[in-house]
């Protein structure tokens, strides 16, 4: 496929994860709290489909790594808010089952993608784990958000998932300017910004109710 194409697909799941960012930031500074609206998941799931699809074709596992591994996570959110059940059934079983069909075909064909997302040439082994360590870092965000969610029964986010993710876009950003990948780098740049004004939007809606 011509790399114009392969980095659109990269950049429409930026303008996706940006989006959620961007809305996310203007509803807490209104709100003068962090929230955690809606629209933040709905955008999260689309952007995670289109990055997956991105990584596959730039034979990056770091990428698909990471995405696969908070993309149930950005379900559970969509239930949590209620607009899980105003989806279709048609469209709620192709949400849940692409995933699962995907690590379904990359089991079938274990030894091209062992060839090509850890013997690749292009990318180093180390590069690899690092970037790997990276999403998992900034995947466990999520994790922590999922577990601090579900205790609750509400959808939040938390002051630890805005630390969580400050450290693990350092690392992707670091991996990003190592691979030279402008998707990663406009993403990740935009979002280190978000994530700490929300931790200050927090502290002082904290300090406030005190």
């Amino acid at each position: 496929m011509p790399d114009w194409i392969v980095y659109t697909i990269g950049f429409l799941a930026q303008v996706f994860f940006s989006g959620r960012t961007i809305l996310q930031w203007i509803k807490s500074e209104k709100a003068k709290s962090v929230i955690s609206p809606s629209s933040y998941w709905i955008l999260s799931v689309m952007g995670a489909y289109l990055l997956c699809i991105y990584g596959w074709f730039r034979n990056d596992f770091a990428i698909i790594f990471g995405q696969l591994i908070s993309y149930y996570i950005y379900l559970w959110n969509l239930n949590s808010k209620g607009v899980w059940k105003r989806l279709t059934k048609g469209l709620r079983v192709l949400l849940i089952a692409t995933p699962v069909m995907a690590v379904i075909g990359v089991m079938g064909n274990a030894e091209d993608f062992v060839r090509d997302f850890f013997c690749n040439e292009e990318i180093p082994l180390w590069l690899v784990i690092f970037g790997s360590a990276g999403q998992m870092i900034f995947t466990l965000r999520f994790v922590y958000q999922w577990i601090y969610s579900f205790r609750r029964h509400e959808s939040e986010l938390p002051a630890g998932f805005w630390i969580i993710s400050l450290v693990g876009s350092a690392v992707i950003i670091a991996y990003g300017i190592y691979r030279a990948d402008p998707v990663l780098l406009l993403g990740q740049s935009f979002g280190f910004v978000a994530y700490a004004r929300n931790l200050w939007i927090g502290y002082r809606s904290s300090k406030k109710k005190a």
